[in-house]
């Protein structure tokens, strides 16, 4: 049973365009299946919706400059958020490409409480999302 789930894009855009745009929740709206046309809210969260069953859900993001991650506390009680979900971007210069390029990593852990039909649908949107994330920072919807 997987725990865990990553995957990896190589962005044609300098990564702190990519911190930017992964760290702003209301572009979270653009990109996450899970949490679509997020709206802020009180104390810093997002709510959003999934595409999936409409269901409500809440978002704080924890960003960090320094290490180029953004956190996703994600669920549906401002108090139980669960920090679920992080970002990573990684300028392209440590992987030996450009600095006009970075890569961009989500990574999910997999609830006790999730059945496979959900996991899969996780996994299988975060590989959409990334592809998303891709393009929309690419096209600049950070700027």
């Amino acid at each position: 049973m997987a725990l865990s789930h990553a995957v990896t894009e190589l962005v044609a855009a300098p990564a702190d365009r990519a911190f930017r745009f992964l760290a702003d929740g209301l572009q979270l709206g653009r990109w996450a299946f899970g949490c679509w046309q997020t709206e802020a809210v009180a104390g810093g969260l997002f709510r959003g919706h999934s595409l999936f069953d409409g269901s409500a859900g809440l978002v704080r993001i924890e960003a960090d400059p320094a290490r180029m991650s953004v956190w996703f506390h994600v669920g549906a009680v401002p108090e139980r958020l669960v920090p679920r979900i992080v970002a990573h971007v990684v300028p392209g210069e440590r992987t030996g490409r450009g600095a006009e390029t970075c890569l961009v990593t989500l990574l999910a852990w997999r609830d006790a409480g999730m059945n496979e039909d959900r996991w899969r649908r996780v996994a299988v949107g975060h590989e959409t999302e990334a592809l998303l994330i891709k393009a929309l920072i690419e096209r600049g919807a950070s700027d």
